[in-house]
């Protein structure tokens, strides 16, 4: 009886020694396992405002893959409007200490996202990245200030002239205009009355009306290309020059083409629209290969020349960045794997064939499948060599200010206004606003 409770008693310590090193070995194990396996799934929140919405489909797709092989993270892609109409809620979300894991918008808001302290800086991460040396060059002064990279290109792309090769021909032109002079000989002769009514019904180009980033995004590479430059006179008067020679004659060649005759201005603040040049009514308009969709599915005839150059040939790289929002490491972490992605060469081909962007990694755009889309889009080849002189946009923490005291010089202009008269006065305005910014500051 004794023996056999001894027994008993025994095989019950053995019982909990085996379940005690079962418990040890499974915590041993545990240790061992990365955090992202053991971990709960992370859902990252990306706030963007992708358009049109056929382009939101091609990212959300991508996305989808993204999530699925990866399965510890869960990127939620959040569309919360236009880039102009996210800042008040970017800034309600950081000063309420809520902001989103990612955000995409231009890269014209560096500037105001690092000054608040609101986004990480890239650059330890990107260093160790071989995605760094697949960036096209030409995107890193729009991810750069102050020694820091503060985002990351989603996609990039520019503009250039579309133009009707059948108005060309209809009107004797059998070259696209080069430079500035050229422009202007070019617009004359496609300024037409074409039904014999005594009035002109087609004009050479139309130009955007309005004071908003769209015409300043059309109109800057006239003045990069007229040797303008928007930096500040010295570290002592930290302003931009929007008043320079180049901007000056930027405008005076816009309002030449309006006192010839050969320009129409667009509606207000519509200068994107195409439905002049689909009708027949311009033959050349400032755009951009997002377009691309939207001719394909008219039935007319359409061709794409570089930015005419006066001393030097220029563009401005338009498209979207991501920024990574100070959250937790954590989240950080898990944010910066879709960013790899996000520059990968299987996302930005993916991207460039399903939106008409073109990719900001060298490899997509030598691989087979991008370079058989350009050979069924050879209007691309513009773009893509335009990228070679392509400037970007300040990403200064003032650049809202900046771009609209110059879309206020442009539309003065168009409107009459003598140019110098209207960047003297926005420079003046300029200045005035940045200094009481910077006071305010103190």
């Amino acid at each position: 009886m004794i023996l056999s409770k001894l027994s008993q008693a025994i095989k019950m310590q053995l019982k909990l020694a085996a379940c005690i090193l079962l418990i040890l070995n499974l915590v041993i194990l545990s240790g061992c396992e990365s955090p992202e396996k053991n971990s709960e799934k992370i859902k990252i929140t990306l706030w963007h405002g992708i358009n049109p919405p056929p382009n939101r489909d091609v990212f959300q797709t991508l996305t989808d893959k993204f999530n699925k092989t990866h399965p510890n993270i869960h990127i939620e892609p959040v569309y919360i409007g236009q880039p102009d109409q996210q800042l008040p809620k970017i800034l309600t979300a950081i000063v309420g200490n809520a902001p989103p894991d990612l955000l995409w918008n231009s890269a014209t808001i560096s500037g105001k996202l690092a000054e608040l302290n609101a986004i990480q800086p890239l650059e330890n991460w990107l260093n160790k990245s071989p995605r760094k040396a697949e960036i096209d060059p030409a995107l890193f002064e729009s991810m750069e200030l102050g020694g820091h990279t503060w985002s990351v290109p989603l996609g990039t792309n520019n503009t250039a002239i579309f133009y009707r090769p059948s108005l060309f021909k209809a009107a004797g032109i059998k070259k696209v205009p080069q430079n500035w002079a050229q422009l202007k000989q070019v617009a004359r002769s496609l300024t037409r009355d074409t039904n014999g009514d005594g009035r002109t019904d087609q004009h050479g180009i139309v130009l955007p009306l309005g004071k908003g980033e769209w015409t300043v995004f059309t109109w800057l590479p006239f003045m990069f290309s007229a040797g303008g430059e928007l930096k500040a006179a010295t570290p002592q008067t930290p302003v931009p020059q929007i008043d320079n020679p180049g901007s000056r004659a930027a405008l005076e060649l816009w309002r030449d083409l309006l006192k010839e005759g050969s320009a129409i201005l667009s509606a207000p603040e519509r200068g994107y629209e195409l439905d002049n040049f689909i009708a027949g009514k311009v033959a050349m308009q400032i755009t951009g290969p997002w377009t691309l969709a939207q001719l394909q599915q008219s039935p007319i005839d359409y061709a794409v020349m570089p930015i005419p150059a006066l001393k030097r040939p220029a563009a401005v790289v338009g498209g979207e960045n991501l920024f990574l929002m100070k959250t937790s490491p954590e989240r950080e972490r898990a944010a910066l794997k879709f960013l790899e992605y996000v520059l990968g060469e299987e996302f930005q081909t993916a991207w460039a064939l399903g939106t008409g962007y073109l990719p900001v990694n060298l490899k997509s755009r030598q691989s087979k499948a991008y370079q058989s889309f350009v050979e069924k889009n050879p209007v691309l080849r513009v773009f893509l060599e335009q990228m070679n002189s392509a400037r970007a946009r300040p990403i200064i923490s003032g650049y809202s200010r900046l771009s609209e005291n110059l879309g206020r010089a442009i539309e003065a202009t168009l409107l009459g206004r003598n140019p110098q008269d209207a960047l003297k006065e926005s420079q003046e305005r300029l200045t005035l606003t940045l200094d009481i910014a910077t006071a305010k500051g103190k």
